[in-house]
């Protein structure tokens, strides 16, 4: 009978080590599961970022060479339209230069 008791306590014992082992495997694979997915969601916020930042700096080259391009749409515009003669373009430069320079 004793045989049989101890054979069951060491069984006992056997499977709790299993049981401890297991767990300690479950928290392994939890922990290792955990550091992929942040390692993967960092991967994509990365890659997010870096699209992001390409489409932000194509938008600011589409908005400037827009810009250029109405500037330029304008100056033809102003040239076509705005005849001066030689007096009246003097003039038009000494109060542009007495604006700017402060000069009444």
């Amino acid at each position: 009978m004793r045989d049989v008791i101890q054979k069951m306590l060491e069984a006992e014992a056997e499977a709790k080590r299993m049981a401890q082992a297991a767990d300690a495997e479950a928290e392994r694979l939890v922990a290792e599961a955990r550091a992929e997915t942040q390692a993967a969601a960092q991967k994509a916020r990365e890659a997010a970022k870096a699209e992001a930042e390409k489409i932000v700096a194509a938008a600011v080259q589409e908005a400037e060479r827009e810009k250029a391009e109405r500037l330029a749409k304008a100056t033809a515009e102003i040239e076509a339209t705005v005849r001066l003669d030689d007096d009246a373009f003097r003039g038009a430069v000494d109060a542009v230069v007495r604006a700017v320079g402060g000069i009444q």
